[in-house]
């Protein structure tokens, strides 16, 4: 094994390590070069956490895509000009899987004119150079780095540089890119590729960013770990307003924000995972503005219909949520933690980021820091013969007296014990005048 393919391997989730397994056998399959690209080998050998896994196709990516869909894999957007697919598997994991390309653009904004390409001359038409990098799949050449544009290098200064001068005149969206990406990852932008954005800029191109680019950029946004900091970024460098000109002064609601990372946070290190982002970001980012201005960045930005029919249902489902545990029969953190154990975890953050009532506050976080965390000590055994009951007529009677017999018993206080009385001392005589 390649010391590359050791650190990628010891740098995945158990979950992310299964998927990599079956595209690496589904390609084998298939017959097709397969190549790790794009974030994943950026966020592997610059030491952040691997997100997503991107790889790039030397022959029919689609086809291979597909090939997953038996294995549990659902794909969630194609992009037929571009040959590549957006996954998620059972465990969550997502990927792409797209075909090694060159690109030629007729128009700055338009769609490319997509050619199968070597993985070389893939790479190196990317945006940046630390995101143009490979690592071979193959059984021949596993775990071989290719990097034709020093990505590594500019890993190691901790630095933004385009791979070629018309990076932004390709494809304006990458001047969004480039500030999300400068934010996540804390780097500087090179001195030629500052000018190159710039001058992308001055010439107004970010007037031809395409809606379905704009729609893509602000769903990436929501994916980030501070969104707030990236929207604050887009609005000082005058690209906020693409998506929306209201989102600027009092209407541009960066502590909602703050507030919904604070909460996706807490629910995070409870070891639950929050589930998709979009419709809580959505809400948060645009929450001062009106429902026309609300809809109109909804066109602007062409969210697909799946998000904007969450972004609907979230609110109900909050308001059902707060009032159970508002209840007046949820007394016990028994009764707390089987509503909020029954209910979807991004609703439970919504809740916690933007419910005013100090009660329904104070359940959701003691349900995560207090109640979960007691319940995960229960031996395993224990939880078996529950779950041995499930679809009974026994098992509410049971889960509930499971749950009350370790949530709402409180410890007894240990009596302390009583003073032992004081031995019998002897009689000093008093020493007179003046100790000596």
């Amino acid at each position: 094994m390649s010391d590359y393919m050791f650190m990628l391997e010891s740098r995945l989730s158990a979950e992310q390590n299964r998927v990599l397994e079956q595209v690496i056998g589904a390609a084998g399959a298939s017959g097709a070069n397969l190549f790790l690209t794009g974030g994943g080998m950026r966020d592997m050998l610059g030491g952040f956490r691997i997100r997503d896994l991107d790889f790039s196709v030397e022959g029919d990516a689609l086809k291979l895509a597909r090939m997953l869909e038996p294995q549990g894999a659902r794909i969630l957007a194609l992009d037929e000009n571009r040959r590549s697919a957006e996954l998620v598997f059972p465990s969550g994991v997502t990927a792409q899987v797209a075909l090694s390309r060159k690109e030629r653009y007729s128009k700055t904004g338009g769609q490319p004119q997509v050619a199968p390409a070597a993985i070389q001359e893939d790479l190196r038409g990317r945006d940046f150079t630390i995101n143009a990098m490979a690592l071979s799949l193959n059984r021949a050449s596993r775990g071989l780095l290719l990097d034709p544009t020093n990505g590594l290098a500019d890993l190691g200064y901790r630095e933004m540089r385009s791979t070629h001068p018309y990076i932004f005149h390709d494809d304006p969206a990458r001047m969004l890119r480039l500030v999300r990406l400068r934010v996540r990852l804390g780097f500087t932008v090179e001195e030629r590729t500052a000018t190159q954005y710039h001058n992308a800029r001055a010439a107004q191109l970010e007037s031809l960013i395409p809606a379905r680019a704009l729609g893509a950029e602000l769903q990436q946004i929501a994916l980030e770990p501070s969104p707030s900091e990236t929207v604050q970024a887009l609005a000082q460098d005058g690209l906020l307003p693409l998506f929306s000109p209201a989102l600027a002064g009092s209407k541009l609601n960066l502590p909602a924000l703050v507030r919904l990372e604070k909460a996706e946070r807490l629910v995070e290190s409870a070891n639950l995972a929050p589930g998709p982002k979009f419709a809580r970001f959505y809400h948060a980012l645009t929450a001062k503005l009106t429902p026309k201005e609300k809809s109109a960045l909804l066109k602007a930005a062409e969210i697909p219909n799946a998000e904007i029919d969450a972004l609907r249902s979230i609110e109900p489902q909050a308001r059902k949520l707060e009032q159970a545990l508002e209840s007046a029969r949820v007394k016990k953190p028994s009764h707390v933690y089987r509503v909020l154990a029954e209910a979807p975890v991004g609703v439970m953050v919504f809740v916690l980021a933007n419910s005013a009532e100090r009660t329904v506050q104070e359940r959701i976080r003691n349900y995560l820091q207090k109640y979960l965390p007691a319940m995960q000590e229960a031996p395993p055994a224990e939880w078996e013969a529950l779950e041995r009951l499930r679809g009974t007529a026994k098992y509410s009677r049971t889960l509930q007296a499971f749950l009350a017999a370790r949530l709402d018993v409180r410890p007894r206080k240990q009596a302390e014990p009583e003073p032992e009385p004081p031995g019998e001392v002897a009689d000093v005589p008093m020493a007179r005048g003046r100790a000596r």
